[in-house]
């Protein structure tokens, strides 16, 4: 039964062969969900479907949001064809210190991720507060199609 020990895999993580996005067929879409539009990770904020012309398929108007850049991109799509969905994390970090305009933050198994800019704008300047403060904040980090962005932070609850 030699045969068999090559079929034996052994996977240490779940998402190291997960693509960045998965089709989904237009009229599947729903608002509030991610579509890709023109290559960005996008959240639909606005749908409508317009009825089958003389010539054709009913059609999806999509507005979305880029969740990175805040940028407002649009798309039309025949329902039955497919779109790509974005594969969206999103993960609470402990917040350490900031460095160079790079947060330190803390995953759960207690290593070290230092890869994510300061956010700009408000967020970035609450963060900075709390820095200030002394204050044991959570971060959380959107990830999608290999790009990553701090979108909330909030006092870590007080360990008793």
């Amino acid at each position: 039964m030699a045969d068999d020990e090559q079929h034996n895999h052994t996977f240490e993580s779940a998402s190291a062969g997960a693509s960045a996005t998965f089709p989904m067929q237009c009229s599947a879409l729903r608002k509030n969900g991610h579509v890709v539009i023109k290559g960005r990770p996008c959240k639909i904020v606005e749908m409508s479907t317009s009825k089958t012309g003389k010539h054709g398929h009913a059609k999806v108007h999509l507005v979305a949001i880029d969740i990175f850049t805040s940028k407002k991109l649009e798309e039309l799509c025949p329902s039955t064809h497919n779109m790509d969905v974005p594969n969206v994390t999103r993960t609470e970090y402990q917040f350490s210190y900031i460095d160079d305009d790079y947060l330190h933050l803390i995953r759960q198994d207690g290593t070290e991720k230092n890869d994510v800019k300061i956010p700009d704008g408000e967020l970035g300047e609450k963060i900075k507060a709390f820095e200030d403060e002394g204050t044991d904040i959570l971060v959380t980090i959107i990830a999608a199609m290999g790009e990553e962005a701090a979108i909330s932070v909030k006092e870590a609850p007080k360990s008793g």
